[in-house]
């Protein structure tokens, strides 16, 4: 039973590794467009699928969620450069999805410096697989600018 149990752990922290090495997340504010700036770096040969991704075809849409902190105020929705459309082997449908790199955008305000956390899901495919979706925590230095 131990050995099972060793084994399921093995392969799902394999699994999530190989996912987290197609990819690379950058956090960022910038403070000039008072903006979070969440920067997806994509191995060559992979792809991310958009937020916008109807649940019953079957890949995971990106989605980002934000811990609720007093002093940021979230201004809309996140939103995403033109995805790519295309048919997607893996699921037989039109997708939408990135390749290379995408930055997904969130406008805020800040009352005072603080510390935005949060956390990104998201499903990775290259034209043969998928990897299982992966809940990606984050953390983001946000400064209060008074002169604005």
């Amino acid at each position: 039973m131990k050995t099972q149990i060793l084994i399921i752990f093995s392969v799902f922290l394999t699994v999530n590794l190989m996912a987290q090495s197609k990819i690379q997340w950058g956090y960022v504010y910038n403070e000039t467009n008072h903006t979070v700036e969440l920067k997806a770096n994509i191995s060559e040969g992979w792809h991310l699928y958009s937020q916008h991704v109807a649940n019953d075809i079957g890949p995971v849409p990106t989605s980002f969620v934000f811990d609720p902190n007093g002093e940021v105020k979230l201004i809309g929705k996140v939103s995403e450069p033109t995805p790519i459309q295309k048919y997607d082997e893996n699921f037989e449908a039109m997708l939408d999805f990135f390749e290379n790199e995408v930055v997904f955008t969130q406008r805020v305000t800040v009352k005072k410096d603080t510390i935005l956390a949060g956390s990104v899901t998201y499903m990775l495919c290259n034209d043969t697989m998928c990897l299982p979706p992966v809940d990606e925590k984050f953390t983001i230095q946000l400064k209060y600018n008074s002169k604005r």
